[in-house]
């Protein structure tokens, strides 16, 4: 494919069970051959999304000193403020050309897993900020659970397979800012090739192009949503329970045109993560004689550890 297929949610929800079924036949299709696709008819609004870029444009333009104040120590930088540099790719040395916010789940009638995660981390500068991640957080993650009833019936699993794993998950709303490129970046980039760790990312529409897709030949497609659509990718923890079924595509953000380098970038992906205990033993249904089992048993929460390790965010 030298596309990114497109898809509308408002299908599956229909009432009609051959727009449901179309729905599911063509996200299965087009995950297990890309491991993208654009979304339409999905829960945020027009107004939450403006909002949101706004809050977010505010926080970034804030003083390096303001925004230090809010880089939580020993937490890997799952909650608050991470700076420019600090994270790279697996196998990469160069820090990628960015700095990020991380929204956190908020804990439903879960003690444990309250006490499990660390804290949102709330800007005192900006009283909007937060109540809009939280919004923006939840309908995401409402959205990506239809999205998994949908995969889990292309898999041959109960709709709701993924429901109780995805409740109060480990979930990450992480706004970027890729910042004006001041000197020649050498080796670095904006977001060098990678997989994602999760079970599935959703990505508002980019501001600018750079979102680029690796296909089956090795080509890099641009991945450029409509206004109106999400970006959806499956991650590595998906690939890994579906034996690769699903394909977690290799994908990377890249620096713009010279002339460009004056510009600002801004992306917003949602990670959605389960709950840490979840077991991502390769499905039986998708192991046989010509796909035998490709991955070792482990949770999610083990292969979370692993990654972070590898993306330099967290020591051994």
């Amino acid at each position: 494919m030298s596309a990114i297929p497109s898809v509308d949610l408002s299908d599956f929800l229909s009432d009609d069970p051959s727009q449901k079924e179309k729905f599911v036949r063509e996200i299965g299709a087009a995950f297990e051959d890309i491991g993208f696709v654009a979304l339409r008819g999905h829960f945020l609004s027009d107004d939450l999304v403006t909002n949101l870029y706004q809050e977010v444009k505010q926080f970034f333009a804030l003083p390096d000193a303001v925004k230090a104040h809010y880089e939580i120590k020993g937490i890997g930088g799952q909650r608050g403020y991470t700076s420019f540099g600090k994270e790279h790719a697996k196998g990469r040395t160069e820090g990628d050309l960015k700095e990020f916010w991380h929204f956190g789940q908020y804990v439903e009638n879960d003690p444990e897993l309250a006490q499990e995660y660390p804290d949102n981390v709330t800007v005192k500068e900006l009283p909007e900020f937060n109540p809009v991640g939280e919004e923006t957080y939840k309908m995401l993650e409402k959205t990506a659970k239809y999205v998994l009833r949908a995969l889990a019936l292309h898999l041959d699993l109960e709709e709701t397979y993924f429901d109780h794993y995805i409740k109060n998950g480990n979930s990450i709303l992480r706004p970027i800012h890729y910042p004006p490129i001041v000197e020649e970046p050498k080796a670095a980039v904006r977001a060098a090739a990678h997989g994602d760790i999760n079970l599935i990312t959703l990505l508002m529409g980019a501001h600018g192009k750079g979102l680029q897709v690796q296909n089956h030949k090795g080509e890099w497609v641009d991945a450029i949503a409509q206004p109106d659509e999400l970006m959806i990718n499956v991650g590595d923890m998906l690939s890994r329970l579906t034996n690769n079924k699903l394909k977690s595509t290799i994908h990377q953000v890249v620096n713009p045109p010279r002339e460009l380098w004056g510009t600002s970038r801004y992306s917003i992906p949602f990670f959605m993560h389960p709950i840490s205990n979840m077991p991502l033993n390769c499905l039986a249904n998708c192991i046989d004689e010509e796909h035998p089992k490709q991955f070792e048993d482990i949770t999610a929460g083990e292969y979370l550890n692993e990654r972070l390790v590898e993306l330099g965010l967290i020591k051994k």
